[in-house]
């Protein structure tokens, strides 16, 4: 396989050549998904992932797919660094497993909670949030995710519990531009001292500046792929302005080192990424998985495993479901 990328449009029959699709068990419901459906192709550059969920229409996919071949047929910039410090992710699960979710994290000092679980109570996020902070100690970070769950006036009043377990900021906590400016307003008025990081308010806007501009947030979380690829990733993250902790979206260690490639290229790296989202999943296509060691992924770009491709291989009539999405998202890039 040559190093050097291709020239000119990818066709879309390079990249339903190459196509290969995967179903990976999940460790716990996700999404209401008990496996993860993943997409991955071969190009000049290395190997892209296409796995957009699969609620996604095709406008909003798209973006996916041209990350997927960007890291397949582009080039990715040069890394600053060898390592990234990542965080662990405890998914909404009862209190009791928090220990053993956070066991699974080599070395992290920082944790993510989700919070804001539909059909489940602030009470329950407390509990989560006090195991979390028994379990990391006083030194260690722990954020919260929300998801945009909350209205402007639930979220004052979890952020205003839930801080004294001290956040390093709340993910999310609205779904909306606007939201987050009250929020961030209301929580100054009273003395609540959480910094706010947007992520769907990023991710999934027509302009993803538009966070920074107005000053809706106070840290970026960016996503490779929803941003079309590690190079457009890197000049919205540059041209933002804000703290950046860049993060996956379960992804096999393929998508994983697209975002890797992005962290690795920061001038500044002030906060743990959340990159280590492979721990949601019992499984993976690549034998040297990015999984944290003390805490940090080491920078490099592993390639899936024909064995473990067949392995978790999806079956045909997935496949062919996958073949249209893609055909349908390639005609809008």
């Amino acid at each position: 396989m040559s190093d050097t990328p291709a020239d000119g449009p990818v066709e879309l029959d390079s990249l339903l050549s190459t196509m290969r699709v995967v179903s990976i068990p999940m460790r716990v419901r996700f999404r209401g998904v008990l496996h993860r459906e993943i997409a991955v192709f071969e190009g000049p550059s290395g190997w892209g992932e296409f796995s957009p969920f699969l609620e996604y229409a095709a406008p909003e996919a798209a973006r996916w797919l041209g990350a997927a071949i960007d890291a397949a047929w582009g080039a990715w910039p040069t890394p600053v660094r060898a390592s990234v410090p990542v965080n662990a992710t405890v998914p909404a699960v009862p209190a009791i497993e928090v220990p053993a979710v956070l066991t699974r994290y080599d070395g992290c000092t920082t944790a993510k909670v989700k919070v804001a679980e539909r059909g489940q109570s602030l009470d329950d996020d407390l509990s989560r949030v006090a195991s979390v902070r028994e379990v990391m100690g006083p030194d260690g970070c722990v954020r919260v995710d929300a998801n945009g769950g909350w209205s402007v006036d639930d979220a004052v009043d979890a952020l205003a519990r839930l801080s004294s377990y001290g956040l390093e900021y709340a993910e999310q906590p609205c779904a909306t531009v606007e939201e987050l400016i009250s929020l961030r307003k209301a929580l100054a008025q009273r003395g609540i001292d959480v910094p706010i990081a947007a992520d769907e308010s990023i991710r999934k806007a027509d302009d993803p500046l538009r966070v920074a501009r107005v000053g809706a947030a106070d840290v970026a979380v960016i996503k490779v792929a929803p941003l079309g690829g590690v190079r457009a990733a890197l000049e919205i993250a540059q041209e933002a302005g804000l703290p950046t902790v860049v993060s996956s979206a379960i992804d096999s260690s393929v998508g994983i080192a697209a975002g890797l490639a992005l962290a690795a290229s920061l001038p500044d790296l002030p906060h743990a990424c959340g990159l280590g989202t492979l721990e949601l999943m019992d499984g993976d296509i690549v034998t040297d998985s990015l999984v944290p060691q003390a805490g940090s992924l080491r920078v490099r770009r592993p390639a899936p495993s024909p064995e473990l491709l067949d392995r978790y291989a999806a079956p045909p009539d997935r496949v062919a479901w996958w073949r249209d999405r893609v055909t349908a998202c390639y005609a809008l890039l």
